[in-house]
């Protein structure tokens, strides 16, 4: 297990992290304590609540998904809830968001997980993008924030970020690319911890590269 204090990891030990990944943590650390949104999904760590908000976010603005995330909550609160509820009202609720597709995936995610996994979300990413609608990004993200898996979720914006932060260019900037080069660094920097700071888990190894 690693040491949250060290951040030293049980077994191998981890690539060194280049240069320009320390001070480029400690700055964008400080750039998010300073302007980091006040969100209804922030620090959320129910498994069910996390997918509702990474879905509702997909091609989204925040803007928006802050008014729709608890209004759907509060209408289907637990997964069973969603699963059980006729296909048309599920629908009617998302009404005014947008890419109605997305609605639909949850509503089957929702109704497998019922069905085939007792009501219990899937943990590990390769389980979760089994699930209608649930690609490798929005499964790291699920994994990461409410299971506290160490896995990168490394979007087109965060590959932007990290790309022009470490000057990578040409076909290596691509979100794959970018996404496989930046797991190892982002696996063997753990600054943040849900059980030490609750409130604050933008941890570097899963969404620091873009900070909502």
């Amino acid at each position: 297990m690693a040491s949250i204090v060290t951040g030293r990891r049980a077994g191998p030990k981890p690539p060194l992290l280049p240069p320009a990944c320390h001070p480029f943590r400690r700055r964008l650390l400080a750039w998010y304590a300073r302007h980091r949104r006040r969100v209804p999904w922030r620090g959320v760590r129910d498994p069910y609540a996390v997918l509702v908000s990474e879905i509702m976010l997909q091609q989204t603005q925040v803007a928006r998904v802050t008014e729709f995330y608890p209004r759907f909550l509060a209408r289907y609160p637990t997964l069973e809830d969603l699963a059980a509820a006729p296909a048309d009202a599920v629908r009617e609720s998302w009404d005014g968001l947008g890419y109605y597709a997305r609605a639909r995936n949850l509503h089957a995610a929702a109704r497998e997980v019922v069905k085939r996994l007792g009501g219990r979300l899937p943990g590990r990413p390769e389980e979760l993008r089994v699930l209608p609608g649930i690609g490798r990004y929005t499964a790291g993200a699920v994994a990461s924030l409410a299971f506290g898996a160490d896995v990168p979720a490394v979007d087109t914006n965060a590959a932007r970020v990290l790309a022009r932060a470490f000057g990578i260019r040409g076909r290596r900037k691509s979100a794959r690319n970018v996404r496989s080069w930046s797991a190892n660094w982002l696996r063997c920097a753990p600054v943040w911890h849900p059980t030490t700071m609750p409130d604050q888990y933008v941890c570097p190894r899963t969404h620091a590269t873009v900070p909502t």
